[in-house]
């Protein structure tokens, strides 16, 4: 199926319904763009002000609790959408939050699709330093693979990288404080100790990751600025 700008835009709309139906408030746009391997949607300027109070007050972990019980609402009526009515299948589905400019990003990829490897400028460096600093965290990945969703986002999927401390962590019911741990410091490891950016002759924008614990996976999506 080719998508046209009025199929993202019919997308785009559908999300931010969602998103202002189950937050109270919408997003000020959700860019779409869909992909051979998945699709990404990138929000702007989201965050109502129950939530900014709670950052104000230093409450993280209160904000991202609240919007992790409404995603998991939410996930399921939008990949159902993009199934019946775009034709799009998703298999995983990943999300983050900048919480410094209330940005976001949803990545899903697609089921039954092989990702092969593709080249650009620039990719082995960045997967270089990729398993570099993952490997600084906990170890390096046994796989990394990436591709241009569009002319501004990066997508990089890391397989093969929990430690055994972490996976008895996630056995005893602790994945979410990991997830909010890991996320703390991988941000703060690849934004201030790597030039991501750098390697690619591009400004870095946003950096998003997130993980699916079963599959012992996790993606990065890394947005450009012009």
């Amino acid at each position: 199926m080719l998508y046209t700008a009025n199929h993202t835009n019919q997308i785009a709309a559908f999300t931010g319904k969602l998103l202002r139906d189950r937050f109270g408030k919408g997003p000020e746009s959700v860019h779409v763009s869909v992909g051979n391997y998945g699709i990404a949607l990138h929000i702007r300027n989201f965050i109502g002000p129950v939530e900014r109070f709670l950052l104000n007050k230093e409450e993280e972990k209160a904000f991202r609790y609240t919007r992790e019980l409404l995603m998991e609402s939410l996930l399921p009526e939008l990949k159902a959408y993009l199934e019946k009515e775009m034709d799009i299948r998703l298999e995983e589905v990943y999300y983050d939050w900048g919480l410094h400019n209330a940005s976001g990003i949803i990545v899903g990829l697609k089921a039954d699709q092989i990702i092969e490897a593709e080249d650009y400028a620039g990719r082995d460096a960045l997967h270089n330093e990729v398993n570099r600093v993952t490997g600084i965290v906990q170890k390096v990945p046994r796989k990394v693979y990436s591709w241009w969703m569009n002319s501004k986002t990066l997508i990089i999927v890391r397989e093969g990288l929990l430690i055994l401390i972490e996976k008895e962590l996630i056995n005893t019911g602790f994945d979410e404080v990991l997830r909010t741990t890991k996320r703390k410091l991988e941000k703060r490891y690849f934004e201030e100790e790597t030039q991501l950016g750098g390697i690619l002759g591009r400004t870095l924008a946003d950096f998003y990751v997130d993980w699916d614990f079963d599959r012992d996976k996790s993606v990065i999506a890394c947005t450009f600025q012009d």
